[in-house]
């Protein structure tokens, strides 16, 4: 029973994949050994498959544009003579290499068309293949039998439309496939955060045994600048542990016995043991690396306009070619025939998908330049139209709307002595020490030109601070308990300490020869530009939420200074992503602002991710956007490029329909009744042609855009 059940699921797999084949995609198996890298074989393969498609069709391009009407140019005029046997040989030629391309650099097209037909629907390679096998088809036959027609401008050939448009389209295509390409890069780069090996105690003996060989329960032995192999608890030593990678904070994490580690975190100071928990596919960085995979699997793609009307348009364009077809048959004047088949094609021509075909691809592809040009790198079509309906803003706080590093903010002195003085004893003691915020304070001393001496006796205390003697003074710094153990009177300071503390900021004690000598701290600073930001972002009608992994007071702090009303504090890395769903859940659109690997998996659940340039690459692989100049203007200046871009767009999609609202009823004859007229092909091809022009024209207004907020 259970093997007839097995063949029933195999059997409807092989159906599936049959079915998504015939529809023209592709199938992978994610499941199997080397799938991913296989798959991104393929895409890079099938990248550079288009690109020699694009330059071939381009090559024929020029060559087409320029010869299709060679008595606009003064150097080609005598030579090439109109209605001369000369331009007619010179046709054929033309005729024999567009269909070149039409064959190799527009196959997919007709691939695509045909599986469309076969599923009874109509899409965008519908409408390529159609109209440019029908440009072809009446070119060829205006070159062979020019007597069919009855006018002479009616014999005109339109070879460069058939291959300026395949040329075109299959560039935007390969531009989408090296896209979509980079996102399994966030994958790699998370797999090379692992450690490759671990230090284990096997019979009483150090042991170094691949990673993979780690057994939970195995006690782990971590050297000061090593990796964190796996997930564990401490059960000897002490240290200091940069956890940047996974939490987002920047200062260095105490580490003392029963305290969790994390793998992939770095090891600073110190040597621990540990006796690890989780192994595997366990460890929180496996998580992270699961959650971002969900996460850009179930990110649901935006059904493009195009799509849509083409499969509407596409139909009803051939039923009325159709049509007029027989009405001029049956209902014409002589010749009947030749008549028909004029406004048949005409109709096909001017309806051919240049102006419908660019419309979208050129205002995206001008808004993806000009997000460039403002430091904004948009990965895709797809990311510059969902950032237009964007709600909400959720911004990670260390490294987003902070600097993400520790600096000096205060010195608060007491008992007489000097700023710079309590300052330079601060930083002579802890230039011994390599905690970031001792290189806080002694950078801070450094950018006042103080003088720093050298300190003797230096000994860190775990857990409390450091001390020192410098210039026969004996210095402590750290914090009250270190005071209170010493017997050093800090009553009067603490009040002060209070409110740095309360204001997201880390005092510590300084005493000099066992008297209370002022106050030292240090903060993760606001960017200069992170205020103006967020009022932007609220006046353009967004809310603006703060995320981050520090502790409530801190998180309130910081909120308070730059005007964000909404915080979730104390958030773990695993949660952020989840964090987002709620919001989502809330029938928000919501973008995502980060730049640590623990915002990746929340960076691929948003419905945009943007990410800090000067962040991780693990952050920007995973994003949508990439702000490269770290700042978070870059964030408005983005979304105000994506409703600039989508206008554009709107405004192209409706001049498009408007063309063949207008032109597709000229075509057919409604106005030979009347007045006798009946459109020229040559003048149907003109007026498609115009329609592009007007297309490009429209496109490269947003060059002239220039951004409220700049990200400068």
């Amino acid at each position: 029973m259970a093997g007839s059940g097995a063949g029933l699921i195999t059997n409807a797999r092989h159906g599936i994949q049959a079915a998504v084949r015939d529809a023209g995609d592709r199938v992978s198996e994610p499941g199997a050994p080397g799938a991913g890298e296989a798959g991104r074989s393929d895409e890079e393969r099938e990248y550079r498959s288009l690109m020699r498609k694009w330059w071939f069709g381009a090559a024929i391009g020029a060559f087409t544009m320029i010869f299709s009407y060679p008595w606009l140019f003064p150097v080609l005029r005598e030579w090439l003579p109109r209605g001369s046997e000369s331009v007619r040989a010179l046709w054929m030629v033309m005729g024999v290499l567009s269909l070149a391309v039409l064959i190799y650099s527009g196959s997919q097209f007709f691939t695509g068309m045909w599986a469309s037909l076969r599923t009874r629907q109509a899409n965008m390679h519908t409408l390529i293949a159609f109209g440019t096998s029908v440009a072809w088809i009446y070119s060829t036959i205006a070159v062979l039998f020019p007597r069919l027609f009855p006018e002479e401008g009616m014999t005109e050939v339109y070879y460069d439309v058939t291959v300026v448009v395949t040329a075109l389209v299959v560039l935007g295509l390969a531009m989408e496939i090296r896209a979509k390409g980079r996102t399994s890069e966030a994958i790699k780069k998370l797999i090379g955060l692992q450690a490759k090996t671990a230090r284990v105690l096997r019979d009483g003996a150090e042991v170094d045994v691949p990673v993979e060989e780690v057994a939970v329960g195995d006690v782990v032995i971590v050297r000061p600048g090593d990796k964190v192999p796996v997930d564990g608890v401490v059960v000897a030593g002490s240290s200091a542990v940069d956890e940047s990678m996974i939490t987002g904070e920047s200062i260095p994490v105490e580490k003392r016995e029963g305290d969790e580690v994390i793998g992939a975190t770095i090891n600073k100071t110190g040597a621990f043991r540990f006796r690890a928990t989780k192994v595997g596919a366990d460890t929180a960085l496996a998580s992270i690396i699961r959650m971002v995979q969900d996460a850009q699997a179930t990110k649901v793609p935006i059904q493009r306009i195009v799509d849509v009307v083409s499969g509407y348009f596409t139909p009803a364009v051939i039923i009325l070619a159709i049509v007029g077809f027989v009405v001029w048959y049956l209902f014409g004047p002589a010749p009947a025939l030749t008549y028909a088949l004029v406004v048949a094609v005409t109709t096909l021509i001017i309806a051919c998908p240049c102006a419908l075909g660019m419309a979208t691809p050129m205002s995206l592809t001008t808004g993806i330049g000009l997000g460039a040009t403002h430091g904004i790198l948009i990965r895709g079509g797809e990311a510059l139209q969902k950032a237009k309906e964007l709600t909400t803003i959720v911004l990670d706080k260390t490294g987003t709307i902070t600097h993400g590093k520790p600096a000096l903010t205060d010195v608060i002195v007491t008992n007489g002595i000097a700023d710079d003085e309590a300052l330079r004893l601060a930083a002579a003691v802890e230039r011994s020490s390599e905690h970031p915020l001792a290189q806080a304070i002694v950078e801070g001393a450094e950018a006042r030109g103080l003088g720093i001496g050298d300190a003797a006796d230096f000994r860190a205390i775990p857990g409390h601070g450091v001390e020192a003697a410098v210039d026969g003074r004996r210095v402590l710094l750290g914090n009250v308990k270190l005071m209170r153990d010493r017997g050093i009177d800090v009553e009067t300071l603490e009040p002060q300490a209070r409110r740095l503390a309360d204001a997201g900021r880390t005092p510590m004690y300084l005493a000099v020869d066992g008297r209370a000598a002022g106050i030292i701290a240090v903060a993760d600073t606001i960017k200069a530009d992170s205020v103006e930001a967020i009022i932007a972002l609220r006046r353009m009608g967004i809310e603006v939420v703060m995320i981050t992994g520090d502790n409530v007071r801190t998180a309130n702090a910081i909120a308070r200074e730059v005007g964000v009303e909404r915080v979730l504090a104390e958030v773990l890395p695993q949660d952020k992503a989840h964090e987002v769903q709620k919001l989502q859940l809330e029938r928000r659109v919501v973008g995502m602002v980060g730049d640590g690997i623990n915002d990746a998996p929340a960076l691929a659940q948003s419905d945009v991710g943007f990410a800090i340039g000067t962040g991780t690459d693990v952050a920007i692989e995973a994003s949508d956007i990439t702000l490269i100049k770290g700042s978070l203007r870059g964030v408005v200046t983005a979304i105000q490029i994506s409703r600039a871009t989508m206008r554009n767009v709107y405004q192209n999609l409706f001049g498009a329909f408007i063309y063949n609202s207008v032109g597709i009823p000229i075509a057919l004859g409604v106005l030979y009744p009347f007045f006798e007229l009946l459109l020229s092909p040559i003048l149907a091809a003109g007026a498609m042609s115009f329609s592009s022009v007007t297309v490009i024209s429209n496109a490269n207004r947003l060059k002239r855009f220039r951004p409220t907020v700049s990200a400068a």
